[in-house]
């Protein structure tokens, strides 16, 4: 059965892992977002392209939940020293990654190249493509300015409330090599539990790929980001409530319209699947641990 994921990083992550455990990896192909992707002293960094790449490879940092394990800091601290720009922490052991990727781009090779020899370097058996070669930027409007996402998210600690969110450079962004096929050519499509606006929306955002969703002939599942309304972490229950009206599963639901035949929402939220436009599956979705994640996984190619 050929897998097709849309993902964006931590979530979206953590559910992968889950769904290679039940799903032979070289069936899956997951489709990543690069709307987060900025450039760090000079380096170009994929943070949910990552994300993905450390976390089914063994490297991530479990306990802090993103970058790399037994990390160390000297070539920030060296940054910090010198009155550089340190606010987005990178690590030396993440360093490398970037250096390698950030070479290929300079070298005239696109993100899908740099992504498949980091990709193969590491082990990675499953395919990981970003979703567009071509520059596509997230940027969050808040009543205090608009903001490009690193900068909101992780500067700003997210404190902003959101007032809009837009894609810069998506009206030339093109699919990158490899998306639309797997799309065409799947069994399933499976939209991850990530945030809908700022992890899913850059990957519909790029030409062509929500239409090839659109004319699928296999079914669509969304696993809902929400439990009992609330994020797991992060801003998406609050941008649900300011930018859909609602956290409950029907919000969730509107955000993808018809791109998806089922919604999989947490037992929390059981009591409000009615009247749903689409059909609701309903289980524990917390990923806990790795059998929690087998089982979300299990659920999912259940319904």
């Amino acid at each position: 059965m050929k897998v097709v994921v849309l993902s964006g990083g931590v979530g979206g992550a953590r559910f992968l892992r889950g769904l290679v455990d039940v799903v032979d990896p070289s069936d899956v192909t997951v489709i990543g977002n690069v709307g987060d992707d900025l450039d760090v002293l000079g380096l170009a960094v994929s943070p949910d392209l990552d994300s993905i790449l450390y976390a089914l490879t063994g490297l991530a940092d479990e306990e802090r939940g993103w970058g790399r394990a037994d990390e160390t800091w000297n070539a920030l601290e060296t940054v910090e020293s010198l009155g550089g720009e340190s606010w987005f922490r990178l690590g030396d052991r993440d360093l490398g990654l970037h250096l390698v990727r950030t070479q290929t781009l300079r070298g005239g090779g696109t993100l899908t190249q740099a992504t498949r020899t980091i990709a193969e370097a590491l082990g990675l058996s499953l395919t990981l493509l970003p979703a567009t070669d071509d520059p596509l930027r997230t940027w969050i409007h808040t009543p205090a300015g608009a903001f490009p996402f690193q900068t909101w998210f992780v500067e700003r600690g997210h404190r902003d409330e959101v007032d809009a969110v837009r894609y810069d450079g998506v009206e030339n962004a093109k699919p990158a090599p490899g998306t639309i096929e797997a799309l065409d050519g799947a069994d399933l499509i499976l939209f991850a539990p990530s945030n809908p606006y700022v992890s899913i929306g850059p990957i519909l955002a790029v030409a062509g790929i929500e239409d090839a969703i659109r004319r699928r002939t296999a079914p669509a599942v969304a696993v809902s980001p929400l439990i009992g309304g609330r994020a797991v972490k992060g801003p998406a229950d609050r941008m649900l409530a300011r930018l859909a009206g609602g956290t409950t599963p029907a919000h969730v639901a509107s955000c993808y319209g018809d791109l998806i035949d089922v919604l999989v929402v947490d037992e929390a939220d059981a009591r409000d699947v009615e009247n749903l436009a689409v059909r609701p599956v309903v289980t524990k979705t917390l990923m806990s641990d790795r059998e929690a994640r087998r089982r979300l996984a299990e659920a999912v190619l259940a319904a």
